[in-house]
């Protein structure tokens, strides 16, 4: 299998420059600090579900297995549906 850098060219400063200025002119300079906020959010979000499925794939499951007071099977705090 070929490496897919060795097929992208990299991208130089007068390409980052222009797609910058791409995107002030479609979001304008009042949405961008919330566009960063948001998609740093959102990185986050998909850095903290990465990690809990590596957990959960860690422990073998068991956690699914239990309830939320401990009991196996248990859907009610007694045991009962």
């Amino acid at each position: 299998m070929a490496n897919i850098f060795s097929v992208v060219p990299s991208i130089g400063t007068s390409e980052l420059i222009i797609i910058l200025i791409i995107v002030l002119l479609v979001f304008g300079g009042a949405k961008l600090p919330k566009l960063a906020r948001s998609l740093g959010q959102a990185q986050k979000e998909f850095k903290d579900g990465l990690s809990e499925s590596a957990n959960e794939g860690d422990s073998g499951g068991a956690s699914k297995a239990t309830g939320s007071d401990g009991n196996q099977g248990a859907p009610g705090k007694n045991g009962s549906a």
